[in-house]
């Protein structure tokens, strides 16, 4: 009997495994697929990534660095509102290798780490799971302790032991140009119903273009038109959900739920690779496999660290949505030299930011000329 089955091997899945398998648990880890493919989520995050990689990864993983955002109401040619740091505000990596990375991490660290194979049934009781898996047109069933589901927004696991969805699942779609692009700016359109569109420099491996939006919205032709003004020739396009708002429990008697199947992540960009990590290092310094009360502390954990940054990310978003004359005023105000993490909305609270926006109120402070 495994001490953990994780059921997908993204980057909350491989995390946990990597870590459950180092504190010398028994691990198997299930990825329907291929790790990494399809992608369906943007390659860009804030440096920490690097403190959940091998210390020789960055150089393989890394594609840009990026000190700052053009925050527009328009389209390309609109004005510009930039935000931006004098060091690095977050980074543009491989995120189809970066999967590929962690996984092989997990490997390395002891997990059993196996592609193509489909969990298709969890059973729960009293004394442990049984996990139903089909691979190579095979069924079998694998017994099991307690199971993670780290499967995605479209949760498997969660709907097989009744968790409740997550509040919301917005409709996300990428492409990309192969045209190379070394700019250190970002740019955040914000033309879309309650979310964004973005364009991403990703240095030699070209620019990313995306945009999200509730179900029901005109998604694929306002990307359309985001491409079209830019001038992009896009070659390969993805799409997939994003989840918003955790509910109120992500745990069952003997399983739970870690990254996006949890929707643990950041309301107002969408993005989860980082808050998915977290949580898996919660659940690993939580959870006593022999004990599936400890559940209940892994719940108590990943909340404590992530619950006010969820709440004030999702008062961010609501800003997203103000009428066009609100939104330019407030960004007129808040524009220039920041001293935010892109992770953590609380540090817009914090003494880095708060000097940094008097600094630019001062006569001569912030000049709001970062170019683009």
């Amino acid at each position: 009997m495994y001490d953990f089955v994780v059921v997908g091997v993204g980057p909350a899945g491989a995390r946990l495994a990597r870590r459950a398998a180092e504190a010398g648990y028994d691990v198997l880890a299930l990825e329907k697929g291929t790790v990494g493919t399809p992608l369906a989520c943007s390659g860009h995050v804030s440096t920490d990534v690097w403190d959940y990689v091998p210390d020789d990864a960055k150089p393989d993983l890394l594609q840009n660095r990026v000190y700052g955002a053009n925050f527009r109401l328009g389209g390309p040619g609109s004005d510009a509102y930039p935000f931006y740091k004098s060091t690095e505000v977050s980074n543009v990596i491989d995120r189809v290798e970066l999967d590929r990375t962690l996984a092989d991490a997990a490997r390395e660290a002891g997990a059993d780490v196996r592609e193509g194979h489909t969990v298709v049934g969890v059973d729960e009781r009293a004394d442990g799971v049984t996990v139903t898996v089909r691979a190579d047109g095979e069924t079998r069933s694998v017994e099991t302790r307690l199971v993670a589901g780290c499967d995605g927004p479209v949760s498997r696991v969660r709907r097989e032991v009744g968790l409740s969805e997550p509040g919301e699942t917005l409709h996300g779609v990428l492409a990309f140009d192969e045209t190379p692009d070394a700019g250190d700016f970002v740019d955040v359109h914000l033309t879309v119903p309650r979310f964004f569109a973005w364009r991403i420099p990703r240095g030699e491996a070209g620019v990313e273009y995306g945009l999200a939006a509730p179900p029901g919205t005109d998604v694929t032709e306002r990307f359309g038109r985001l491409t079209d003004a830019y001038g992009a020739e896009t070659t390969e396009r993805c799409s997939g959900a994003i989840p918003v708002g955790p509910p109120d429990r992500v745990t069952s008697d003997r399983v739970f739920l870690v990254g996006d199947a949890a929707a643990q992540t950041k309301p107002f960009t969408g993005g989860g690779i980082l808050y998915g990590m977290t949580a898996a290092d919660h659940a690993v310094d939580a959870i006593d496999p022999r004990d599936p009360s400890t559940l209940a502390d892994y719940e108590r954990a990943w909340r404590a660290d992530l619950r006010r940054e969820i709440r004030l990310g999702g008062l961010i978003r609501r800003a997203y949505s103000l009428p066009e004359p609100i939104q330019r005023l407030g960004l007129w105000a808040l524009d220039g030299e920041i001293g935010v993490h892109m992770d953590r909305p609380s540090s817009f609270f914090s003494a880095e930011h708060l000097r940094a926006l008097v600094s630019g109120l001062r006569p001569g402070g912030g000049d709001g000329g970062q170019s683009e």
